[in-house]
């Protein structure tokens, strides 16, 4: 939580700002998408053998190593002369993907089944608490010193927080299990990695259907962010006229509604269920158009201050019931496949990835960003009406077939 809470600190100041600094350097909306495209292309190779190592190695340690790794390539964008150089950072952070099966099964494993919700629920609040001014404080800076020169300073405090975050595990992160399978040696890593890819289609056949369901609304959510996300911050300043610290004011208020909200809605998930909660959430969803009717930063406020709220009861429902679906022994392979389950609804931060994404995630959200960029660069209407289509055809897929177990998972 500690080193959690480092990043999401550094990423609320830096991520919800990315798509300016794309094009301070010279990009253009295409250009936003490409750069979106790329993050989740590495993942495609990696998320596999993530998740097989994640199930065999130790995974404190593959956690550490990617912390420092993501330190140093977010100082590529610090130094970057052009977008492209952006681009290629988002390129090689992809790979980062390999400590997110690990930390999403150490934190399964952690919780108790009857607990999970609120478990879940409380360390997400607890996460982002210090990252509440965040947006805000990044938003003033780039007002004051500009969108290039403040972003650059903003990459710096990324890496560092990044670099400490991985210090703080390094010392005092540990293995929940009693015993790891350390049968992966350098002699025999080709046919680890062969297995890890030829595991995947029976993996995936075995799913029961609420789990196939849930993937599926999970995959669907990913594809509305990947669309809409990087262009909130473009269509707010552009055509309702929100400066970059009235922006991030109403992320920081809508930040503290959905942290206000988690811890009690985690107790409510765990008391009456997780199904409901995915069912009521995505019914919420259907508003987020209404942003295209908003001229006013109190309009917009209202309606991202609903997105929040959408939010504290969506994602810990859809990863406490991930969890629940699925046993601990291929819980690593299973969360490479399709994350932690804890997609944001109607995110608009910049970030469309993290723990929640898995290698069945990423072709799709790769083609939505780059999709993304064109649709927003010919209609940006139509951004947001897709992202209606994709929210109404997630309820209905919920509704006919993601029910609570019987007997969740340890």
């Amino acid at each position: 939580m500690v080193s959690g809470s480092l990043g999401m600190f550094s990423r609320g100041m830096v991520f919800p700002y990315i798509p300016l600094f794309i094009l301070s350097l010279g990009g253009e909306p295409v250009q936003v998408g490409i750069v979106y495209a790329l993050g989740p292309l590495a993942g495609i190779l990696v998320f596999p053998i993530a998740g097989y190592l994640a199930d065999y190695m130790n995974r404190a340690w593959l956690i550490v190593v990617t912390g420092y790794f993501s330190a140093g390539v977010v100082l590529i964008n610090a130094a970057a002369p052009s977008w492209e150089w952006v681009a290629l950072a988002s390129l090689l952070r992809g790979f980062s993907v390999f400590n997110f099966p690990a930390v999403s099964s150490i934190v399964a494993d952690s919780l108790r089944p009857e607990r999970r919700g609120r478990g879940m629920a409380i360390m997400a609040a607890l996460t982002s608490l210090p990252a509440l001014l965040a947006p805000w404080a990044a938003g003033s800076m780039l007002d004051a010193f500009g969108v290039e020169a403040g972003m650059r300073i903003l990459y710096v405090v990324m890496a560092s927080a990044y670099g400490i975050g991985a210090t703080i595990q390094l010392i005092f992160l540990k293995e929940t299990r009693t015993r790891t399978k350390d049968s992966i040696r350098f002699s025999n890593l080709s046919r680890t990695f062969k297995r890890s890819y030829i595991d995947i289609p029976q993996m995936v056949k075995n799913f029961p259907s609420s789990l196939r369901g849930l993937s599926v609304i999970i995959i669907l959510c990913f594809i509305a962010n990947g669309i809409a996300s990087p262009f909130w911050v473009i269509y707010a300043n552009t055509f309702i006229g929100l400066s970059s610290a009235q922006w991030g004011l109403i992320l920081l208020m809508e930040t503290a509604l959905r942290d206000l909200a988690t811890i009690p809605a985690g107790f409510l998930i765990d008391r009456f269920g997780r199904s409901r909660f995915i069912i009521g959430a995505l019914i919420s969803s259907t508003a987020i158009p209404l942003f295209l009717l908003a001229g006013t930063f109190t309009q917009v406020l209202a309606i991202r201050c609903l997105v929040g709220l959408t939010s504290a009861f969506f994602s810990p429902s859809t990863s406490a019931l991930l969890a629940d679906l699925v046993p601990s022994e291929i819980r690593g392979r299973t969360m490479a496949a399709i994350g932690r389950g804890s997609v944001m609804i109607g995110a608009a931060s910049g970030g469309t990835g993290g723990p929640g994404t898995g290698f069945l995630i990423a072709v799709p959200l790769m083609l939505a960003s780059w999709a993304g960029g064109r649709l927003y660069s010919w209609n940006p209407v139509s951004t947001w009406l897709l992202v209606l289509a994709l929210m109404v055809a997630a309820l209905a897929v919920a509704i006919l077939f993601v029910r609570d177990p019987k007997s969740a998972e340890e």
